[in-house]
């Protein structure tokens, strides 16, 4: 019985040049989306409104703490000027940084929280709704965008009250160390002549003792003069 014939060896389909060139082209593949993906990261990051941390972070408003670390640490990797030859990445990550920093800080996100809560009921009562409204209770995509417009609204406000808050209290401060330089001057001057005064003392007393000794001595020589200077008058011979 003839032995069986061997297989034959499957037709080299791909060389290995072959394979090293598809290798190639798929991780320049993978870097060129990368790169995409940041780029489009970047351009987010700038156009996100920059008042609203939540924004720039791209997080909806009550996320925990934890989510805002993890966040930022993600898009801080995406975006990082070391890694995109993106000249704008530093603008974009000095942002994302403030955001994170806002965010995290208690006293800045209760008062962002309460600026969002704020633009909520006033789109509400402009449109006639209440909290048990389903468009309120379950909003689409139409209402959270007005909702998100409302809020720009309220921060650009809230934020120019701050500003004008500052202005006022900058100029109070102005007025008050203006005040205070004023006193300062005023003692040093005041010293400046105490100092003068008393250095110039000697000299008043000199004076004063010089023009009472001429005085005196000028009255005693007066009178010895008018006396020595009289002449006896000859009497007249009557007759």
């Amino acid at each position: 019985m003839a032995a069986p014939e061997a297989p034959l060896p499957a037709p080299e389909v791909f060389s290995k040049e072959d394979t090293k060139d598809e290798l190639a082209a798929l991780d320049a593949l993978e870097k060129e989306a990368s790169e995409f993906n940041k780029d489009a990261e970047i351009d987010r990051i700038l156009k996100a409104f920059r008042l609203d941390a939540y924004a720039v972070l791209n997080l909806q408003p009550g996320v925990p703490d934890t989510q805002i670390k993890i966040q930022y640490r993600k898009l801080s990797l995406l975006i990082h000027p070391d890694k995109t030859s993106n000249p704008a990445a530093p603008t974009a990550f000095d942002r994302l940084k403030k955001a994170q920093t806002e965010l995290m800080d208690s006293k800045h996100r209760t008062h962002l929280d309460e600026c969002i809560s704020d633009a909520r009921m006033l789109l509400i009562r402009e449109r006639k709704l209440t909290t048990d409204s389903s468009e309120v209770k379950e909003p689409n995509t139409e209402f959270l965008g007005a909702w998100r417009k409302k809020t720009v609204e309220v921060l650009v406000d809230a934020e120019a009250r701050r500003r004008k808050q500052m202005k006022a209290q900058l100029q109070e401060e102005g007025r008050e160390q203006r005040k205070v330089d004023e006193e300062v001057e005023q003692r040093k001057r005041r010293r400046e002549h105490e100092v003068k005064w008393e250095e110039s003392r000697e000299g008043r007393i000199g004076s004063w003792r010089d023009f009472n000794k001429g005085k005196v001595g000028g009255k005693v020589e007066g009178t010895k003069g008018e006396g020595e200077g009289k002449k006896k008058k000859k009497l007249k011979v009557l007759g």
